[in-house]
């Protein structure tokens, strides 16, 4: 019995008949009148993964396998794994939520070790800005759009396997089924939360608060469950192990050298999933693409997932100078000076034009000594300060050290890793509080 037998079997029967001799026989055929009793009741649930058969002749398959060069050890049965959501099927062993967890959790290593090594001083709030613009939602559900990875309108055995197959969440403008409110408005709309203090209304949410119990984003996990039980599922369908009097053991008497093998060998136990929840395409896409991060990773082993990461998410550019916005850049300017041991700041006009016109213009230095910190140019002298000392706050954070002294941890992790000396990376003080 081939491969794909053995996976077609599984996905449209739940039962596998395997050719035996012996008393296995009389054992098997046990199992098929167990089968056939009206008692018995198999999952009825969506099956939609792809069979392996469909994913080998699927163009859309191998032209996104080759448009994304990815390596040959990932096979084309993983890739349309990672193309089924939870949503679509529930079951953890056919869809990509498992490959999604590890891919999500390289990515989100890859990005910050490449942020705080190239730029040692970025405060908290800019590093977290930037690893959801480079691995948060958003981007890598662009990325699937630029990738040329289509979605199904609804899922189903028949499609394509090449194709993102999800449930789509109904719009929260639109109007609930019998109600006089908008989805979005319904009580059992609203997401569980972690039951954690910081997500209570008015509660002041500290970067510590961010740092420790929210995602890798700083953002509110919202999607944990709110028991801390040791029956508590790691992830939604997730098959939990218990002693059971019923489970088929082998006799502790081991005279009999022909013993039938367990009938779970032959008729496994059908588990129970709850209704998968509806999704978003931007949710979707960002699964697949952390499964198959995981997936290269699984299969191809570290260099390749390292390789991935760079040519699709490094190589991406982020003006990461537009995400500082400051409060008070002078004082926060006065106080890094004195903490490093720098003469104060001081503003000074470099050069002016129009000062009596509708529109004058006004060049500011900000100098600490006979160093020139920053520079700014304003409708007045004071917005020109202020520009000037914001500019020398950026020029503070952005620093990078020589590409010859950078170095990741993860450069010298592994095989790959034989042979190199780590570095000491810079590790900066912090940021400056106000």
């Amino acid at each position: 019995m081939t491969r794909d037998e053995i996976h077609d079997g599984i996905c449209r029967r739940g039962v596998i008949t395997l050719n035996i001799s012996g008393e296995g026989k009389e054992d098997a055929s046990r199992v098929e009148e167990k089968r056939r009793d009206d008692s018995y009741q198999p999952f009825t649930g969506n099956l939609n993964a792809p069979s392996h058969r469909e994913a080998l002749r699927s163009a859309k398959l191998s032209a996104l396998h080759a448009r994304l060069q990815l390596p040959i050890k990932l096979p084309l049965q993983t890739l349309a794994r990672c193309l089924v959501d939870p949503s679509v099927d529930p079951r953890p062993g056919y869809n990509n939520e498992p490959l999604s967890i590890l891919g999500q959790e390289l990515l989100g290593y890859y990005t910050a070790e490449w942020l705080m090594t190239k730029y040692p001083r970025l405060p908290m709030p800019i590093l977290f800005a930037a690893q959801y613009a480079y691995v948060g939602s958003s981007a890598l559900s662009a990325m699937r759009a630029e990738w040329g990875v289509e979605a199904v309108a609804a899922p189903g055995p028949e499609v394509d396997p090449g194709l993102l197959q999800l449930k789509r969440q109904i719009p929260g403008n639109a109007m609930a089924e019998g109600e006089q409110m908008r989805i979005k408005h319904m009580p059992q709309a609203r997401r569980v939360g972690s039951g954690r203090r910081n997500e209570e209304h008015n509660y002041r949410r500290g970067m510590s608060s961010r740092i420790v119990y929210d995602d890798q984003f700083g953002d509110l996990q919202t999607t944990l469950p709110v028991s801390t039980s040791d029956d508590t599922s790691p992830y939604p369908s997730a098959p939990i192990s218990r002693p059971d009097e019923t489970t088929p053991f082998f006799s502790q008497d081991t005279s009999s050298e022909h013993r039938p093998p367990p009938s779970d060998w032959y008729l496994p136990a059908q588990p129970t999933y709850e209704d998968p929840t509806a999704t978003t395409l931007e949710a979707a896409s960002a699964t697949f693409v952390r499964a198959l991060a995981g997936a290269l990773y699984l299969h191809a082993g570290t260099p390749a997932a390292k390789h991935f990461h760079t040519e699709h998410v490094l190589s991406r550019h982020l003006p990461l100078h537009t995400l500082f916005n400051f409060a008070h850049p002078t004082r926060d300017l006065s106080r890094l000076c004195a903490r490093e041991g720098f003469e104060p700041p001081v503003a000074r006009l470099i050069s002016e034009t129009g000062r009596l016109s509708r529109t004058p213009v006004f060049v500011v230095g900000v100098f600490s000594g006979n160093d020139k910190l920053g520079e700014g140019a304003g409708a007045s002298l004071n917005e020109g300060r202020v520009r000037a000392a914001a500019a020398a706050l950026r020029a503070w954070y952005l620093y990078s050290p020589p590409a010859e002294e950078i170095m990741r941890p993860s450069e010298v992790e592994g095989k790959a890793g034989e042979g190199k000396k780590w570095k000491s990376q810079i590790v900066d003080i912090g940021e400056v509080i106000t």
